[in-house]
């Protein structure tokens, strides 16, 4: 056997080298490979006599996964505050607004003045205490004395004493027509709007139990004194030939806007809420904003926060809904119920809207921070997108278009642009006075086109490699 045999069989190293040997020409592999083998004997030995990888890697990792669990867990619990606070902070928003605000408070109720049940109800109201006023008995007692004493025979003057009850019927028919006159025209409209307006001021010392103006509580009863579209009624009676309704004095009668045997518990409530108008929405954001910070996954922490709001607003809707369902079936006798469900709508119409608007930015939320997560519909998503902008950037680039010196800056600060979008439609949105889900929608679709715009000025970098000043072929990728 030659020594160049021996070498070949055991004097050199095998091809490829061995962990013993220095690595061949090329060898990198080799390196690797005693690299990996190295460190695991180093990390075998980091546990001490004994090879403790098992026990002392366990108790070294057993502090950091107890550290993310209590991290984990104590966002999970601030996320579902947050959640169930998102309910009052709505409520709260709303009870301060419609007290604080004299233009929003006449905006609610302006449109009660054209609702046919209410003005029904008014007419009703308004058309049985003028007719009370008028004193019907009395006025047909004496036109039976003014015949009698005019010659006429005895038997006819009784005769219109006995038509005292037709007469009446006449005369109510005639103040209830009047009646739905002036409610239904622009006078009623007029007077109804400035009678709350008046009221609004009233309004805080009603729910406080101070009353005062025109709006007051009386009992479980909240009441507006009609007592301007009484004058209208009357005067229109006058007009009419019947010169007894001048004769009626000044009168106040009240006109039912909500009754419920719990009115006092609401007005505690309520005056509650009003103060925590300004600031429970604002704790309600901070606490969710921790939850998510404080969480080990805050992507998935973020969609749970934004989807337990939307919970939350569900919940809300459905409750305004059994509440006036239960509200309505509850109305005192001679109350009417057309006109009390047309309050109750009014009333809540702009907690109804805020409740939507809060949902839809919610959900737009939840679904945003989903589209930006690894999943293949999202990352599907995503590249369609990209794909259609670099798409149109490509034949506007044919028709002419050179962003020039923009698509170095938006490359250059790609991620602090994203960022300043988001916090601007933050900030815009934060001081929306009472935004709708209409205005959400827009507002999404708005940062939408903002980043759409930013992916148009400087495409992903796959493009830019490929085109204009990519790297040579041979040169690496």
């Amino acid at each position: 056997m030659s020594s160049s045999d021996e070498g070949d069989k055991g004097g050199g190293p095998p091809e490829g080298g061995t962990p013993e040997g220095g690595p061949p020409e090329g060898g990198t592999p080799d390196e690797l490979r005693r690299l990996s083998e190295r460190l695991a004997r180093l990390e075998a030995a980091s546990g001490g006599p004994g090879g403790g990888v098992g026990t002392s890697g366990t108790a070294g990792a057993a502090p950091g996964a107890h550290h993310r669990a209590l991290r984990n867990a104590a966002a999970v619990v601030l996320i579902v505050i947050a959640s169930v606070l998102a309910m009052p902070a709505v409520l709260a928003v709303w009870a301060h607004d419609q007290v604080a605000n004299t233009d929003r408070y006449v905006a609610t109720v302006a449109p009660l003045a054209g609702n046919p049940a209410v003005q029904d109800a008014a007419a009703n109201r308004i058309a049985g205490t003028v007719v009370a006023k008028a004193d019907v008995p009395a006025l047909v007692g004496q036109l039976s004395k003014a015949a009698s004493e005019q010659g006429v025979p005895p038997r006819a003057a009784d005769l219109i004493h006995r038509l005292g009850g037709p007469i009446e019927k006449g005369l109510t028919s005639l103040v209830r027509e009047a009646a739905h006159r002036v409610v239904a025209g622009k006078q009623f409209a007029t007077i109804w709007v400035a009678v709350n307006r008046a009221a609004h001021n009233a309004f805080e010392k009603a729910l406080s139990g101070r009353g005062g103006g025109p709006l007051a509580i009386h009992g479980d009863q909240v009441t507006v004194d009609l007592a301007p579209a009484v004058e209208k009624v009357k005067q229109r009676l006058v007009d009419a030939g019947l010169d007894v309704a001048g004769r009626i004095p000044q009168v106040h009668t009240d006109f039912v806007v909500f009754d419920s045997p719990d009115l006092a518990k609401y007005k505690t409530w309520f005056r509650l809420l009003g103060l925590a108008g300004d600031w429970l929405p604002l704790i309600t954001v901070v606490i969710a904003a921790i939850g998510v910070l404080l969480s080990t996954g805050r992507r998935r922490a973020l969609i749970g926060a934004a989807l337990g709001v939307v919970a939350a607003m569900l919940v809300l809707g459905v409750a305004l809904a059994v509440f006036r369902t239960f509200y309505l079936d509850h109305l005192p006798t001679g109350v009417s119920s057309g006109a009390a469900a047309a309050v109750y709508d009014a009333l809540v119409r702009f907690l109804r809207e805020a409740v939507r608007a809060v949902g839809v930015l919610a959900a737009a939320v939840a679904i945003g921070a989903f589209l930006i997560g690894p999943s293949r519909v999202a990352v599907t998503l995503r590249t369609a997108c990209r794909s259609g902008i670099v798409a149109v950037r490509g034949v506007a680039e044919s028709a002419g278009f050179r962003a020039g010196p923009a698509e170095r800056f938006t490359r250059r600060f790609r991620r602090p642009i994203g960022v300043a979008i988001l916090l601007v439609a933050a900030l815009v949105f934060a001081f929306w006075a009472h935004p709708t889900a209409m205005v959400v929608f827009w507002f999404v679709v708005v940062v939408l086109g903002a980043f759409g715009i930013r992916e148009f000025l400087a495409p992903g970098p796959e493009r830019g490699a490929g085109a204009g000043g990519g790297a040579a072929p041979g040169h690496g990728p």
